[in-house]
């Protein structure tokens, strides 16, 4: 399985399944290139490190069509099997969405369905919720609302801070998205 791993920050889940990648915990799958919108980010960094090609596409806007074909044409020929959404903070537009049909997936710092879109931990931490997780679904048109794959709970304890539970949220993350990758590597949540 060719996977490509979009993202915008950090890269820190994508250092999370590289590693998997590197420990042959993914199964048959090759993670085949990462792409971003942000020059400078660290996923570009964690691609450079590990000698993986890191491709800046440029500003991701969906209403661009133009743009939105110049994306969907770059990753195409990469021919990938799995796009994994990984702290990519832009909304695919449908035509993207429809071009990788059945192959995008996404991990978002919730328990979906509650908490979908920007800032998820804190709007968790503000609701007062004991448990928060992550989630990784398929990707659909409507935003953070696509088949659930699998979510990993994160109990929320009264003497936690906004940052301690973004810290726990990141380390589950960094647990379920592999494993997730994996298991469709193997032909499960088809």
């Amino acid at each position: 399985m060719r996977i490509i791993i979009l993202g915008s920050g950090r890269g820190s889940n994508c250092k999370a399944l590289l590693d998997a990648y590197e420990s042959r915990m993914l199964g048959s799958s090759e993670i085949i290139a990462v792409f971003s919108d942000v020059s400078k980010s660290g996923i570009m960094e964690v691609a450079r490190t590990v000698g993986i090609p890191g491709v800046y596409l440029g500003h991701y806007n969906p209403t661009n069509l133009k743009q939105d074909d110049y994306w969907i044409s770059e990753i195409k020929e990469f021919q990938p099997d799995l796009v994994v959404l990984a702290g990519f903070m832009r909304i695919l537009s449908r035509k993207f969405i429809q071009a990788f049909d059945s192959k995008i997936i996404n991990l978002h710092p919730s328990l979906l369905p509650s908490f979908r879109g920007l800032n998820a931990i804190q709007q968790a931490f503000d609701a007062g919720v004991k448990i928060t997780g992550c989630t990784v679904h398929w990707v659909t048109s409507e935003l953070d609302c696509g088949k659930i794959i699998a979510q990993a709970p994160v109990r929320i304890m009264p003497s936690d801070t906004l940052e301690s539970v973004t810290a726990k949220v990141h380390a589950a993350e960094h647990m379920l998205l592999p494993g997730v990758v994996s298991e469709i590597s193997e032909g499960f949540h088809r």
